[in-house]
């Protein structure tokens, strides 16, 4: 009888020297592709709501871009060197059990990623289709798509790349989206006209609309080293993360901010129907949305792999289901509210924000000021403490600060400096730590 063969699935345990494929190119390929995405445009358009010119939104994307992608290639650094996936990287800085709480929050995050990815696919397809099965098209085209990111998340992420981006899949994007950029281009918005200046406040939309954009890569990082473990090198892993994620945000968020200032000029909010407005057909759109599996693959992967973190002996293919089968209800949800892609979805990337941008700056500060990288393998695993209390005497107040800034609208951003805050006490207090308590690493080996 045919038996269809999974292949091998690493859990929490260290990749095989062996399977550490990845060269610069591949991951430039698959951050590069995981930067494109409709919910990525569909952030782009929230520059302009917020009031934004078209060439202030270029400028934040750019810089939100390249700060947010090279925290992200910095996420990966110690956990891609000891092959072993993001959650449980953080044992050696949180502890152990300390590691379950940001395992908690980001599979909540990736659930809602999910649900938002299988919401846009569905809505893009019913807009490619014109609501063939009538008002609630995009409902129909949910199951579908989760069936297909489930196929992609029990293939692992080497199949993925190989076989899909490399072979077929962003060649097409790549193609599709230089077709958008210059149909945009030569609709010749103005690039100084305020397209809602309602919603303008000065520094305050700027920096806002800055931590907004970075927020996308930081939203990324909690699962960078699921991938990046498979890197030949850290070289490989930064270069092509921090290329690949750099230039892909960049594009999207400048092309969202373009449709939708187009579709102001228009009278058409939709941002996925100012794509047909440009005299491309639906080519351009069906080839961006062919592509948004891998997004949502991405994160029903990383769900059941820091699902692990907490329950290490059991399979990832109840998870896979469980979380594919959860996103579509989320979908179904916020559609049967009437959300769509809109304020739920600005708030999400701030909640994302405030969350994980102060952890990170912990994650930084130990692994390249405390630690500088020299984590024994034992850390990861059972020589990790259950706790590390100046992590998280770290983390909270980088957090509590962050959403100040955001709730009360000051006008200095969010991002950096919850991030200065978290890192900069995780220095002192690890320093304090380390006087109370008897120091439990021993140096690790350099690049695998």
């Amino acid at each position: 009888m045919f038996r269809v063969r999974r292949p091998p699935e690493w859990g929490v345990e260290p990749v095989p020297h062996g399977l550490r494929v990845l060269r610069t190119f591949d991951l430039f390929v698959l951050w590069s592709s995981l930067g494109i995405g409709l919910l990525v445009l569909a952030a782009g358009t929230l520059l302009i709501g917020l009031g934004l010119t078209l060439a202030e939104s270029a400028i934040v994307a750019l810089v939100g871009s390249v700060l947010g992608s090279l925290m992200l290639a910095a996420a990966a650094h110690h956990g891609s060197r000891a092959g072993v996936p993001t959650m449980v990287s953080l044992r050696p800085i949180l502890g152990r059990r300390g590691s379950y709480i940001p395992t908690a929050l980001n599979v909540f995050q990736l659930l809602g990623w999910a649900t938002f990815e299988l919401l846009v696919m569905g809505i893009a397809a019913a807009t490619l289709t014109g609501n063939v099965f009538g008002p609630s098209t995009a409902l129909v085209f949910v199951p579908v798509f989760g069936a297909i990111v489930a196929a992609l998340a029990l293939g692992g992420p080497l199949a993925v790349i190989r076989a899909w981006l490399e072979k077929f899949a962003i060649w097409l994007v790549y193609a599709s989206t230089a077709a958008i950029g210059i149909a945009l281009i030569l609709k010749s918005p103005d690039l100084g006209l305020r397209y809602a200046p309602q919603y303008f406040s000065g520094t305050t939309s700027l920096l806002l609309a800055l931590d907004i954009v970075i927020a996308m890569p930081i939203s990324w990082w909690p699962l960078i080293s699921d991938y990046n473990r498979f890197a030949r090198s850290s070289k490989d892993s930064w270069v092509g993360t921090t290329a690949g994620y750099t230039i892909a945000n960049t594009v999207f968020y400048m092309l969202g901010a373009g449709l939708l200032a187009l579709g102001i000029v228009f009278g058409q909010p939709n941002f996925l129907a100012v794509i047909g407005l440009l005299g491309l057909g639906a080519f351009p759109l069906l080839i961006i949305l062919v592509d948004e599996t891998d997004n949502a693959f991405a994160n029903v992967y990383s769900t059941a792999v820091s699902i692990q973190n907490l329950a290490p002996k059991r399979r990832q293919l109840g998870f896979i289901v469980a979380a594919t089968l959860i996103a579509m209800a989320g979908a179904a949800f916020l559609w049967s509210r009437g959300e769509g892609i809109g304020g739920s979805y600005e708030w999400f990337l701030l909640l994302i924000g405030g969350l994980f941008v102060p952890l990170l700056g912990v994650v930084i500060a130990d692994s390249f000021v405390v630690r500088r990288g020299n984590y024994a393998a034992e850390e990861f695993f059972n020589g990790a403490r259950l706790w590390r209390w100046s992590a998280f005497a770290s983390w909270i107040p980088g957090a509590a600060l962050y959403f100040v800034i955001v709730i009360f609208a000051l006008p200095v951003g969010a991002t950096l400096p919850s991030f200065a805050l978290a890192a900069g006490l995780q220095v002192v207090f690890s320093r304090l730590e380390s006087s109370f308590t008897r120091p439990t690493s021993a140096a690790s080996g350099g690049d695998p």
